[in-house]
């Protein structure tokens, strides 16, 4: 194959033959259970009951595979290919067929008649595979219901990949979103030294569902220039005649990876002055190319109704039927399948060999190539606690000390993903250890900005999940810092990364990949200055809808325990791990040897803190999160003080998961485990960081859940104090004191004075409040005073 652009009619031919028999497989999937290669006429017996999947998009992706195929093998590249269309799962599973991975990954789709057979009949079919592009394909590290995401999945699979070039397949439909909107700007972090490149081809067929898409009805010029905004020079094809597309697409494609190739070089020699501009491609061909020009007389090629299914009625309509007969007998598929049905040679010769093919392309499968972190020992950067309760830490610049090493350990395979909150979060040690990257202009006021770094910060919450997650499914590692309540926007976002994950557990050559990891830390309790906007925990009941095999929540009470829970989700593969912690100075509870016990059994008696002796308690005093962990034990002081014959357990949270029984998560406890931590007919007085229902809902068949009381955030905040913010939600000491002796049948009557007391203590320290403008002393500067 020329690498000029120029091809030869033979090559057209060839090419073009290979695009026929994707076309023709990608068909085959949307209609046929049997008579795949049409040996005889086709009968209402060949046709699938209910016709699911989606043409219209399917043959532009099978042109762009096709010769990405042939650019692969001339220059040899190390290519990946995310299909963006949500819906293009016919053409990823027609081409990773036609290259042999298909059949090498699953043998009984074999490559011949009876694997074709296999092939169409499996397709949106029960107990076969998705309509779109899933992780049940092989290449694939984007899902099709991540509409939106590709371009963001692209750029983070290039970053610290230098050899690799991702081509990104753009939908025009979901060039509309506003992820993607924001993804154009990649390139302002990609740094062409040390990353790889990313080749979009923007492909505008006109439609989506139903209505236009808006980038393929604006004037060229304005889309041109839209894009040279971006900071991406195009290249533009056009057409419907095949052949002459053909040619049109190869010359821009030897252009674009020729700048490619000059830009990466120029820069690895020293000589690049200046950001340059990407090149991409504006493919611009009909909507369901190819298929039926018209149906029951009216448009269907090139409009909307060739969207999903053009032929709708193909079983019961002999019409129909044999109109999709002809559309397949179009492709003439007897000139590329032989007897046996085996893509004919001329067609295998075409695909690239072996890992070069990009639907068997390692990176395309990360956990292949993924090493473990080189980690410090976490217990190097303990904070020396002393009596618990007496000294403060800020835990996440504890952790950012810790992270700071474990960036300078990982140069080349650990980023740091933040919404321009790193700092924000405390983490800012890791500055110590690389710059944020930025491909923009600096200047002399900039800190910590350099053209390379590990810490990528953009304010897009999008951008971030999209690049770690492209990042992490191509085998490398990484974490994403966000404000607590601004990681809601990823909530699609982290829906589909769950439900990947919990697929590919059951596809035995999906190799395990780093997980993903999210600090939560500005939260709920400490939005001193922002106010209500910033409060909400939530994200924690979204989380918790996923498969329990997949998902872990972490709320450490001090700097120690995030050390030893940081470090542990680092090290652990194929989960989705959110670790709430705060980043004010907060009291230390627990030595580092103590701390890591705690985390290792996820939930605990703190014995020191508790009263019962080791007896049964009168009641219990549950607490998950910081600032619920501090206000129980300061209502353990109380009780000490009020009742000191009380005899009061205190519990710790810190593996949310360990409530639900194990029969639901692999962390949870069983009963008999649980009844003997919260008794079966006590009083639980449970102070949470979250939703006060959510642990309702993962205790709810647990004996003693009718002696459960929960106290958590109510949806009631402010831009107000902290231990305003607490007696706003009634989640604060004397609250907790007061649910006490509500719940405590052996306090009685006598005690009615000195709950009137802690009514009347709440009203006096809110007034404080209003008068001063901060806490008073006495709830501001409490330790544990035993």
């Amino acid at each position: 194959m020329t690498q000029s652009g120029t091809l030869s009619d033979d090559e057209v031919q060839q090419i073009n033959a290979y695009w026929r028999a994707a076309n023709y497989l990608s068909v085959g999937q949307i209609y046929l259970l049997d008579n795949p290669l049409l040996r005889e006429p086709l009968e209402r017996r060949d046709l699938k009951p209910r016709l699911l999947g989606h043409w219209g998009t399917t043959p532009g992706l099978n042109f762009c595979y096709a010769h990405l195929n042939r650019v692969i093998r001339a220059r040899d590249l190390d290519m990946i290919y995310v299909m963006g269309p949500g819906h293009g799962g016919p053409a990823a599973v027609a081409n990773a067929w036609l290259e042999g991975t298909y059949s090498e990954v699953y043998p009984e789709v074999s490559q011949d008649e009876a694997g074709m057979r296999r092939l169409f009949r499996q397709f949106s079919f029960p107990g076969g595979i998705p309509s779109h592009v899933a992780p049940e394909t092989p290449g694939s590290i984007h899902e099709g219901g991540e509409l939106g995401y590709s371009l963001a999945h692209a750029f983070g699979a290039a970053f610290d990949n230098p050899g690799l070039v991702v081509a990104c397949i753009v939908g025009d439909g979901e060039a509309e979103t506003g992820p993607l909107a924001a993804s154009w700007h990649s390139t302002k972090f990609l740094d062409p030294v040390r990353d790889g490149a990313v080749l979009p081809v923007l492909h505008l067929n006109g439609y989506k569902i139903a209505n236009p898409a808006v980038l393929a009805r604006i004037p060229e010029e304005e889309l041109v220039q839209l894009l040279d905004g971006y900071g991406y020079r195009p290249f533009l094809v056009s057409g419907d005649e095949p052949a002459s597309m053909h040619r049109k697409m190869a010359a821009a494609l030897d252009q674009a990876l020729d700048e490619i190739a000059d830009i990466q070089r120029a820069a690895r020699a020293g000589q690049a002055s200046q950001r340059r501009r990407w090149p991409m491609i504006v493919l611009r061909s009909p909507k369901g190319w190819t298929g039926p020009k018209e149906v029951d007389g009216l448009p269907v090629e090139n409009t909307w109704r060739s969207h999903q299914v053009p032929l709708a009625g193909v079983r019961e309509d002999a019409g129909h039927r044999a109109q999709l007969e002809e559309w397949l007998r179009s492709y003439r598929p007897e000139e590329l399948f032989d007897e046996a049905g085996r893509p004919v040679a001329g067609l295998r010769a075409l695909a690239p060999a072996g890992d070069r093919r990009m639907s068997a392309n390692p990176h395309a499968n990360g956990g292949l190539l993924l090493k473990p972190l080189a980690l410090p020992d976490f217990r190097d950067y303990a904070v020396d606690v002393g009596k618990p309760g007496t000294t403060t830490t800020e835990p996440t610049r504890r952790l950012g000390t810790f992270l700071r090493d474990v960036v300078r350990a990982n140069p080349s395979n650990f980023r740091i993903m933040g919404a321009d909150e790193t700092a924000s979060n405390r983490l800012g040690d890791v500055f110590q250890a690389t710059d944020r990257v930025f491909e923009g202009e600096l200047l002399p006021t900039d800190e910590h900005q350099a053209r390379s770094g590990q810490v990528m910060e953009v304010l897009s919450e999008h951008l971030c999940q999209g690049w770690l997650e492209g990042y992490l499914l191509t085998g490398r590692h990484g974490l994403f810092d966000s404000y607590e309540a601004f990681v809601h926007i990823v909530d699609a976002m982290f829906n589909q990364h769950a439900k990947w994950l919990k697929v590919t557990r059951g596809l035995p050559w999906r190799r395990p990949v780093a997980s993903l990891n999210y600090l939560l830390s500005s939260h709920v309790w400490r939005q001193d200055h922002n106010g209500f906007t910033h409060q909400d925990p939530g994200f924690l009941d979204v989380v918790l809808n996923k498969k329990p095999e997949i998902v872990r929540v972490y709320l450490p009470p001090d700097a120690n325990t995030l050390l030893s829970v940081g470090d542990h989700c680092l090290r652990s593969r194929d989960y989705v791990n959110v670790i709430v912690a705060g980043k004010q100075p907060a009291l230390n509870w627990l030595p580092m040897d103590a701390a890591i016990a705690h985390c290792t059994r996820g939930i605990g008696i703190w014995e020191w803190a508790s009263t019962d002796g080791g007896a049964d308690p009168d009641v219990v005093l549950a607490c998950a999160g910081d600032i619920p962990t501090l206000e129980t034990l300061a209502a353990v002081d109380l009780l000490r003080q009020l009742f000191p014959e009380l005899r009061v357990r205190v519990v710790n949270v810190v593996d949310l998961m360990r409530l639900q029984p194990s029969s639901e998560h692999p962390h949870g406890m069983s009963d008999r485990e649980y009844d003997t931590l919260f008794t079966t007919d006590k009083p639980v007085i449970f102070a949470f960081h979250g939703y006060p229902y959510l642990i309702h809902r993962l205790t709810y068949r647990r004996t003693g859940h009718g002696n459960l009381h929960v106290r958590g955030y109510k949806e009631e905040g402010t831009t107000t104090t902290p231990f305003d913010m607490v007696m706003l939600n009634d989640l604060d000491r004397f609250h907790l004191v007061m649910d006490v002796i509500d719940r405590v049948p052996s306090l009685g009557a006598r005690v009615a004075h000195l709950r009137q007391r802690m009514a009347d203590q709440r009203l006096f320290l809110r007034s404080y409040t209003r008068e001063h403008g901060e806490d008073a002393p006495e709830v501001r500067d409490w330790t544990w005073p035993y």
